[in-house]
C-alpha cells in the first residue's frame, strides 16, 4: 500500500489524507463523477450502503470496481435479473455425498464491496435477501446466524427511465441505503476526454493501473474520528427540524423517518471530517440532505403531476427551515 507520504502524519491526518488519495486515484480512471466518488467515500466512512442512480453507460459499475481496486478491499458482482433467487445472493446450504452432511456454501453477499447490478431487475423476494445483510450485516441459514466481513458496504444501481420488467424497491428497503447518488452523464469537455482516453487505449475492463491506494486500517481510523466530531444541540435540533418538515410537507406522501435523520447526522459528520473539521455546520447538514434523504419521501400524485421532484421539495424545505446560527 503506498502511505510513504502520509507515515509521518498524525492517524487523522493519515486516515484523511489517503482517502483524499483514494478520490483522486478513482479519479484518473473514471472522469467527471468527482461528487459521486466523495458520496461513496462519506459511504464507507459510515459503514452505509448506497443506491447509484443513472441512465446506462454513466460507468457506474467501473465507479465501484474502482473503488474496491483503490482500497484493496474484496470485490463482488451480482447481476440482478428476474430468474435470480435468495440463495445465489446470500449462500446454501448443500448435501455432501463424502461426509453424508449439509454445509454452507457462501454466497457473493461475503465480501467486502458488493456490486448488486440493476437491483430492481430482480423481483422482491430476492431484493428482500439482502435486507438482513444490509440491516444487521449477517446472513441467516437454517436458523444459524453468519456474519460478514467487516467493512461490508452494497453499492446497487439501478436505471431511472427504463420501467418494464423491473420491481421498484420497497420503502423498507430504500430507507436501509444511507446514501442515493444521482450519476450524471459527463459534461462536454469531460466527454471528450473520456473519449481521447478511450482513443489512446483505454480499457474499462483492466484496471491493472489502478492502485491501491487505501485500506480497511484507514477506514476504521477514519470511523473513529468521525465518531469523534462533536455535534451541537442547536445542529441536532436543526437536523430534527428538516425532517420533521418533511412529514408535514403537502407535497409529500411519505417523509423522512428517524432512521433518516439519523443517517442525515452521520453523512453530515463525515463531510465535516473529510472537509477537516471536527464539529457538524448547519451547512454540512445541508450539503449532505438530498443524498441522503431523496430516497426516503414519497411524492404525492397530484405533486407528481404538477411536475415536483423529491430534491425541489428538499431544496424548498433547506430553504424555509431556519438554520442556528
Amino acid at each position: 500500500m503506498n502511505l510513504d507520504r502520509t507515515d509521518d502524519l498524525p492517524d487523522a491526518e493519515r486516515a484523511r489524507a489517503a482517502l483524499a488519495a483514494l478520490r483522486a486515484e478513482v479519479g484518473k480512471t473514471v472522469v467527471g463523477q468527482e461528487s459521486v466518488v466523495t458520496g461513496l467515500v462519506i459511504a464507507l466512512l459510515c459503514r452505509g450502503h448506497v443506491l447509484l442512480e443513472g441512465v446506462p453507460g454513466t460507468a457506474k459499475t467501473l465507479l465501484v470496481k474502482t473503488l474496491a481496486r483503490s482500497l484493496e478491499l474484496d470485490f463482488k458482482r451480482v447481476q440482478f435479473t428476474p430468474d435470480l433467487m435468495p440463495g445465489d445472493v446470500t449462500g446454501s446450504l448443500i448435501y455432501d455425498n463424502r461426509s453424508a452432511e449439509f454445509e454452507f456454501r457462501p454466497g457473493p453477499v461475503f465480501t467486502n464491496l458488493l456490486l448488486a447490478d440493476e437491483i430492481n431487475r430482480t423481483p422482491p423476494k430476492t431484493q428482500a435477501s439482502l435486507l438482513e445483510a444490509m440491516e444487521e450485516r449477517q446472513v441467516s441459514v437454517e436458523g444459524t446466524a453468519r456474519p460478514l466481513p467487516d467493512p461490508f458496504v452494497v453499492c446497487a444501481t439501478q436505471n431511472p427511465v427504463e420501467y418494464e420488467g423491473t420491481y421498484p424497491l420497497p420503502e423498507a428497503q430504500l430507507d436501509r441505503f444511507l446514501v442515493k447518488l444521482t450519476v450524471p452523464v459527463p459534461t462536454r469537455d469531460e466527454e471528450i476526454t473520456m473519449l481521447q482516453r478511450h482513443a489512446a487505449g483505454f480499457d474499462p475492463s483492466d484496471l491493472s493501473e489502478v492502485k491501491p491506494v487505501a485500506g480497511a486500517a484507514d477506514l476504521a481510523a477514519g470511523r473513529a474520528q468521525v465518531r469523534a466530531v462533536h455535534l451541537d444541540p442547536k445542529v441536532a435540533a436543526y437536523v430534527v427540524d428538516l425532517c420533521r418538515a418533511t412529514r408535514q410537507s403537502p407535497s409529500l406522501a411519505l417523509g423522512v423517518s428517524p432512521r433518516g435523520a439519523t443517517a442525515l447526522l452521520a453523512t453530515a459528520r463525515a463531510w465535516a471530517w473529510l472537509s477537516g473539521r471536527d464539529y457538524v455546520s448547519p451547512d454540512d447538514a445541508k450539503a449532505l440532505a438530498r443524498p441522503t434523504l431523496r430516497h426516503r419521501v414519497q411524492l404525492r400524485p397530484e405533486a407528481e403531476l404538477e411536475g415536483a421532484t423529491a430534491d425541489g421539495v428538499l431544496d424548498g424545505i433547506l430553504a424555509h427551515v431556519p438554520a442556528p446560527r
